[in-house]
């Protein structure tokens, strides 16, 4: 066989990875020359793997992963297209029955090389996500290898060989000179070796300028490379084939000795290594990924090389059905437009055949007519695109990734590249198993699912899920392999470890939710005895009260998904029992934050506490457990009128706690009133008074609303801040202005024409509204006006207007009804419709 340079020996097929143009030339060439063996870029660790490419289920694209045995999370992949050189070269020796080996440095080299500058990699910012990645430029140019090793030192000076070669030929555009001399020009015109032997020379001559051009680690890949190709020679002679990256073609011409290449490699560090197949996504294989793979647009390219005639008319009717698939009007006349367009454009920018940019400027025009909001979802869906490889049963990896698959199937849950959102209902069977999964995966850090604010319920049975699947989650799946061979085991596992491992009380709660999110029955015991143990050693009032709230959301959840709560429940009650007792100590002489973290715990334990109650008042018969959670609201009213009314509490905790006890009916409308009276009155410090507005009215509570409708507590802050010395109120002006503009736009228009008008400050409701001429405020409720609104409420709800004898407009017949705490057939009391209405 000849060399590329007219001499004997192998034949050096130098590539861009990732290239459609360079994958038909190696097609080409491999069925010109039929070498003997085929030797191809990449870790000789996976030479057992090759023959897994001819798997009727082995579906590019798909990446060699390699990592660490022991340290799951030190990884690298190689991956692999459809039009990849090297997949197509892979798949030509199995349809040939020709050997195929990989001849690049051994991952176990690579893996431990970049265990010791992984601080130098991360500094330079040019990785990839698994911590083992080339720089997106040198994968660009095809010099080095799919996976890549790790970076150089920063001081290296890098060049781009394909940003020289077009900057050289007159191009400011390095894909647009690849795709005019490679990717445009058929497998060969008569010689199917011609596009190797120049681009070879180009590469040569590159190097002889620029030396290494910054890649200086290429030295001992291409020593162990040139060892590979001698015993390849050894054992077929010179009917060898070596497909690599064009960069290092001049260096496997290179004439060096045996030991000066062994040289080289003396001394390297090894790490032990597995390898297996993973799917991966056109999305990663793209440049903004962050993987460094290369090309700007792996969809385009796999258009590219799988059309086998008229790719720009392929092309445009791709993206014709996909923008009518969205509603857009795309009739065949501008798909013929459009494609007349694209060879004008090319004729006029001096090029062979239409491009991307050329494809791209006409669909524009003629199918997006002129906006770019539709053409971002052709570039989204087709240019770059989601497809998700496939890889078979057969292929090696981790118990637990068998056992992961097992489950995907069993529940029908397939992993996606493009996201999705999942409703999910957890009353029924496989939606609570998808469910489980999904928690347990997030337990282990592999984040495939992340939960939603579901659109459709708020109730406790519902969930929305935001899926998608990433390559990289093969590694975390890996990594969490050590906590088990099964999800239940491994999340089991993790979940007691972290226990022991939290920080914080919180931690500790939050772990207790997720586990029952997860439904892992045998690691709760542990983690509620370690609850219990840091809940009894824990004094701090701030840690407790951040705890509480995950607790009793965890019994929420385990009430819907049937999971016992009972020692949950006890934790709960008795760490709602110690934050009464020493919240208002805890609340005595704090500065500024401090008072602000402290109104955070008290809003939080006051959220806590009414889910923890809601069984008080539901009447008699409801069992012990409702008897002993209905004195808990109490106790936390009494306990939040014990800081409404200390001093040495800060104003806002004060002002908040009198709000949340008028909230719940526990404080009289005029007692809220004299409270902030006194709060307002000229013996109370500005400062203090305007914190107490604060915690009264603010934090996003509804407090603007309360000063709309109730005109006597805005005359009590009107005529306060009126009140106001001049060289106080620059002081408590930036806590006010906070306050106020927290509110939506119209509850401030509102309470401005309100002001404008000017409210009473003892006249009362009625005073005000006479005052004021404003409709809707009186001493009692309006029931004609109610009953106006009930036919509205009935249609918007479907109720049937027969089923109330007297009719919706009767006010006394919904009011007997209400009395009657009777419910219709679609569920809804018209006690709160009757409510609703007035």
């Amino acid at each position: 066989m000849s060399d590329s340079d007219g001499g004997t020996g192998p034949l050096l097929l130098g590539v861009r990875h990732h290239g459609p143009g360079s994958a038909r030339a190696v097609r080409a060439a491999l069925e010109a020359a039929g070498p003997r063996t085929v030797l191809i870029e990449g870790p000789p660790e996976a030479d057992a793997l090759i023959a897994l490419a001819a798997d009727e289920d082995m579906r590019p694209p798909v990446a060699l992963l390699a990592h660490v045995v022991d340290e799951p999370g030190r990884s690298a992949f190689w991956p692999l297209a459809e039009f990849s050189p090297e997949w197509v070269a892979i798949r030509w020796a199995l349809d040939h029955g020709v050997p195929a080996r990989f001849i690049d440095l051994p991952a176990t080299h690579t893996l431990a090389w970049g265990r010791e500058e992984t601080e130098d990699k991360e500094n330079e910012g040019d990785k990839e996500a698994s911590g083992e990645g080339a720089s997106e430029k040198r994968e660009r140019a095809g010099e080095g290898e799919p996976g890549g090793l790790p970076s150089e030192p920063a001081e290296a000076v890098r060049i781009d060989p394909l940003a020289v070669l077009a900057e050289t030929a007159g191009y400011d555009d390095a894909e647009r000179w690849w795709e005019d001399v490679i990717e445009h020009r058929g497998a060969s015109d008569g010689d199917a070796f011609a596009p190797f032997e120049v681009l070879g020379e180009a590469m040569g001559a590159l190097r002889e300028a620029f030396g290494t051009g910054g890649h200086e680690r290429d030295l001992v890949r291409e020593a162990y490379m040139r060892l590979q190709v001698r015993a390849a020679q050894r054992e077929f002679g010179d009917d060898v084939a070596v497909v690599c990256g064009a960069w290092h073609v001049p260096a496997l011409r290179q004439r060096t000795t045996v030991a000066a290449d062994r040289a080289l490699l003396k001394g390297l560090p090894k790490a032990k290594a597995d390898m297996t197949w993973v799917p991966w996504t056109h999305r990663r294989l793209s440049r903004m990924s962050g993987y460094g793979a290369g090309i700007d647009s792996p969809g385009w390219y796999g258009h590219l090389f799988g059309a086998a005639d008229r790719p720009i008319e392929r092309w445009m009717t791709k993206v014709a059905r996909l923008l009518r698939d969205e509603d857009r009007p795309v009739s065949s006349a501008h798909v013929i437009e459009a494609v007349r367009l694209a060879d004008t454009l090319a004729a006029m920018r001096g090029r062979p055949l239409p491009g991307l940019t050329e494809t791209t400027d006409a669909v524009r025009a003629v199918m997006c007519e002129g906006s770019d909001v539709p053409l971002s979802l052709v570039h989204d869906r087709l240019v770059v695109g989601d497809v998700l490889g496939e890889v078979p049963a057969a292929a090696p990896a981790v118990p637990l990734q068998r056992d992961l698959d097992r489950l995907q199937r069993r529940l029908r849950l397939k992993p996606e590249a493009q996201e999705r959102e999942l409703e999910l209902d957890l009353r029924k069977e496989n939606d609570a198993g998808r469910s489980r999964l999904l928690h347990r995966l997030r337990l282990l850090g592999i984040e495939w699912g992340e939960p939603a604010t579901s659109r459709g319920s708020t109730g406790t049975f519902r969930e929305t899920w935001r899926l998608r699947w990433e390559p990289e989650l093969a590694v975390r799946v890996a990594e969490a392999g050590v906590w088990g061979t099964t999800v239940l085991a491994a999340a089991t596992a993790k979940a007691e470890t972290d226990a022991v491992g939290a920080r914080s009380l919180a931690d500790v709660t939050g772990l207790a939710e997720r586990c029952l999110l997860a439904e892992l029955p045998d690691a709760l015991p542990v983690v509620m005895r370690i609850l219990a143990d840091r809940a009894a050693l824990d004094a701090d009032v701030g840690h407790l009260a951040q705890a509480l709230p995950a607790l009793v959301r965890s019994l929420r959840y385990g009430d819907v998904r049937g999971t016992g709560t009972e020692a949950l429940a006890e934790v709960a009650a008795g760490l709602a029992e110690r934050v009464f007792v020493g919240l208002p100590p805890a609340c005595a002489a704090l500065d500024a934050d401090a008072a602000e973290e402290m109104r955070g715990h008290v809003d939080a334990v006051h959220g806590a506490v009414g889910l923890l109650g809601e069984g008080e008042g539901e009447g008699e018969g409801q069992g012990e457990d409702s008897a002993s959670r209905g004195g808990i609201r109490g106790r936390w009213h009494g306990v939040l009128r014990t800081l409404s009314g200390r001093d040495t509490v800060p104003g806002v905790v004060r002002g908040r706690a009198v709000r949340l006890l008028l909230d719940d009916g526990a404080l009289g409308q005029e007692e809220a009133a004299r409270l902030m009276g006194l709060v307002l009155s000229p013996g109370t410090e500005p400062a203090d008074a305007a914190a107490w507005i604060e915690g009264f009215v603010g934090g996003g509570s509804g407090g603007g609303m309360l000063l709309v409708h109730d005109e006597r507590l805005l005359g009590l802050v009107d005529a306060w801040l009126t009140g106001v010395p001049g060289d106080a109120f620059t002081d408590v002006l930036p806590l006010l202005r906070r306050t106020f503009s927290a509110y939506e736009p119209g509850v401030r228009r509102t309470l401005g024409e309100l002001v404008r008008r000017g409210p009473g400050t003892r006249g009362g409701a009625t005073a005000t509204a006479t005052a004021s001429g404003i409709p809707g405020f009186a001493p009692d409720l309006d029931a004609a006006r109610a009953d106006a609104v009930l036919p509205v409420l009935r249609l918007l709800l479907g109720l049937d207007e027969t089923e109330d004898a007297d009719g919706p407009g009767d006010s006394r017949t919904n009011d007997s009804r209400a009395n009657d705490s009777s419910t219709n057939d679609n569920g809804a009391d018209d006690n709160d419709l009757v409510g609703v209405g007035r």
